[in-house]
């Protein structure tokens, strides 16, 4: 059945920034082909919020900090941390917004990850799962009660934002052809299981444009 957008609902762009796409520093596979369709989705929602990863150069979860490969991971303050290469670091380009994706119906940029010690998956809560972003706060008083979600990457920052959304009270709907994965190990699998456990519902583009 196709949905039926409302004004409780927002559309949630994660990261779609030049270091997640093909020539950037941490590429998503096929990355930038969610920019077309994101552009489409986007008139449908009368709440759209982008979220922007926005590191400092010496972010905790970069590789080259550790002295470490990326995609390993280390033991920090709060637990297990991927290390990633050096990316979307604040004021350059590949932190940049992808140049063809269509900003201008955006509410809100959410900046994320600029603390130095804590990384930060999802929109509404940092990696040490006690900071918040304070998204959940301006999207109620904006009266939403359901989240869309489309971006970068499906199995990281996609991923922690549906399920910390639930947390935090919204119903949440990941819209799978409007993301891409990374597809780290066996991240995708997770990701799949961790929506179903946690109440995360997953539609089709198709499923909206009628």
């Amino acid at each position: 059945m196709p949905v039926k957008i409302t004004d409780r609902d927002a559309l949630l762009i994660i990261d779609v920034q030049n270091d997640f796409c093909p020539g950037g520093a941490l590429p998503v596979p096929h990355g930038d082909e969610v920019v077309p369709v994101i552009n489409r989705l986007s008139p449908q929602f009368h709440c759209v919020v982008l979220t922007q990863d926005w590191h400092p150069r010496e972010q905790l979860s970069f590789a080259s900090r550790h002295g470490k490969e990326p995609f390993s991971t280390t033991q920090v303050a709060y637990g297990e941390q991927t290390l990633w290469p050096d990316h979307c670091i604040e004021g350059t380009e590949g932190a940049a917004f992808h140049k063809d994706l269509d900003t201008t119906r955006a509410r809100l940029i959410l900046r994320k990850g600029f603390r130095q010690e804590i990384d930060s998956y999802s929109a509404f809560q940092e990696n040490d799962r006690v900071t918040k972003t304070g998204l959940a706060g301006y999207l109620r008083e904006w009266e939403i009660e359901r989240v869309f979600l489309a971006g970068l990457a499906y199995d990281y920052c996609v991923r922690h934002s549906a399920v910390e959304a639930r947390a935090a009270g919204f119903e949440a709907v990941v819209i799978e052809d409007a993301c891409r994965a990374i597809g780290l190990n066996d991240s995708v699998e997770v990701t799949r299981k961790e929506f179903s456990r946690c109440g995360v519902a997953q539609v089709r583009v198709a499923d909206i444009l009628v």
